[in-house]
Order: C-alpha cells, then structure tokens, then sequence
C-alpha cells in the first residue's frame, strides 16, 4: 500500500532551521510531483512547495521564497524540506503529498 512517512519537525527559535524529510513507499516515486502542505490551528491546509519527477521544476508559495528548499531523490524515494529563517507564523503541521495520498503530519513549532 502506498505509505508517506513524514519525519523531522519539532521545536526551533525564529531564525533558525528544520529539515523535514518524507520517505515514499508502494508507488513508482520518480513518476509523480512530490509536495509539502502544511495546516496551521483554525486555518486551511495550504500547499508550500512543489517539486517536479526529475527535481528540476519547482513551486513555491510567496511567504516562503528564499527561506524554503524542496529537493528529491529519486533512488531513494524521499521528498525533503529545508526550511531556514523560519518564523512563528510557519508554525504548523507539515504534510507530504504525492500520489493522491497523505502523510500523517510532523508538527513544526517555532517560537522562542
């Protein structure tokens, strides 16, 4: 069955950085567009950042250009997010996205 598993998130300063990380299982990885969406308490689950089959093609959402990196790797199966200068209001529950499926979530909280 199709498994995202989503890993990395925690407690960090504003200003600092996390890396969260998605391994992917029961799908062929390197045919389909990985994402990371997050849902932050009393709001809409939003998509972040999108990333292409070859890695090549990127998206990503205004409030986190030049601070957020979304890379793949394809003989592994794993998606990542880099997430630098990170700010209260990137708190949130991060999902991975891909295949018509979900992750079950890594909660990320920043705040001093």
């Amino acid at each position: 069955q199709v498994q995202l598993a989503e890993s990395g998130g925690g407690l960090v300063q504003p200003g600092g950085s996390l890396r969260l990380s998605c391994a992917a299982s029961g799908f062929t990885f390197n045919y389909y567009a990985m994402s990371w969406y997050r849902q932050a308490p009393g709001k809409e689950r939003e998509l972040v950042a999108t990333i292409g089959i070859a890695g090549s093609s990127t998206y990503y959402i205004g409030s986190v250009k030049g601070r957020f990196t979304i890379s793949r790797d394809n003989a592994k199966n794993t998606v990542d997010l880099q997430m630098n200068s990170l700010k209260p209001e990137d708190t949130a529950v991060y999902y991975c996205h891909g295949f018509g499926s979900w992750g079950q979530g890594t909660q990320v909280t920043v705040s001093s």
